[in-house]
């Protein structure tokens, strides 16, 4: 439902909104699992319906805040302009007009945008690939999909605050460029089904030993968090892979 709703706030460009309602379903798929385990009650029916859920909230929603985010910084963050584009899909008079003004004279620049939706389509493939994948019951292998979703609606948020002057802060030419954006669509993409082992969030208990990296992941997301606030999350995303990586090299017991 939180996917569904945040899709229909997207298409209005109210991607803060679409960042909460994910943020919203990242903590209850966190919690959906380990409830399950506390009362005993986990089922074949539970794991494929999980999948189908976050494919909807942390595949399909992303790729349309990544849609908007390119649509948005090719038309130079025009929100009226973008709507008429790349929502109605109405390119005539007047905006031919306003295209012509932010120096858009070739049509193909505007198909851009749609290589936002190579993310739903690798989370479809990374979700598939965790379900019949036995190496991944107490870690991932690759990024996965909530992950890459709280990465992508976070900087959608970013935009969008900085758009509407809720931040001092103007909008980052370097990271919101539909050439950076494109690429990094494209990047994770890949790390989405990538042989890249990462930190699952799964408590099986709460013990120090088996679950260091989690409490110190946990740890410095919530200083991240409190210093940087809301920018601080696409940090904390890079964070959990550089600590997974870290994990990896040092701590896993070589077979």
């Amino acid at each position: 439902m939180c996917g569904c709703f945040g899709i229909l706030f997207t298409s209005s460009y109210s991607l803060d909104v679409a960042f909460y309602l994910l943020v919203i379903a990242a903590v209850l798929d966190f919690f959906d699992g380990f409830t399950a385990r506390l009362l005993k009650v986990s089922s074949p029916i539970g794991k494929d319906l999980d999948s189908l859920a976050d494919m909807v909230t942390f595949g399909l929603l992303p790729g349309f805040i990544m849609y908007k985010m390119i649509a948005l910084s090719i038309l130079n963050f025009n929100i009226d302009l973008a709507i008429d584009i790349f929502s109605l899909f109405r390119i005539g008079e007047p905006a031919l007009d306003e295209l012509s003004k932010i120096n858009i004279t070739t049509m193909p620049i505007l198909f851009m945008a749609f290589i936002a939706f190579i993310i739903p389509v690798f989370s479809a493939v990374r979700l598939a690939k965790f379900n019949n994948d036995p190496r991944q019951s107490d870690s991932f292998i690759g990024l996965p999909t909530p992950a890459n979703g709280l990465l992508i609606a976070s900087l959608g948020f970013v935009l969008i605050r900085q758009l509407h002057g809720y931040t001092s802060a103007p909008v980052n030419s370097i990271i919101f460029n539909p050439y950076f954006l494109t690429v990094l669509s494209c990047v994770l993409s890949f790390l989405l089904i990538s042989e890249l082992p990462l930190i699952a969030l799964k408590f099986k208990n709460f013990g120090w030993a088996d679950n260091k990296m989690r409490f110190i992941l946990i740890g410095l997301a919530v200083l991240l968090l409190a210093v940087f606030q809301f920018v601080g999350i696409p940090l904390v995303i890079i964070l959990y892979i550089l600590l997974s990586i870290v994990d990896n090299i040092f701590f896993k017991k070589k077979v």
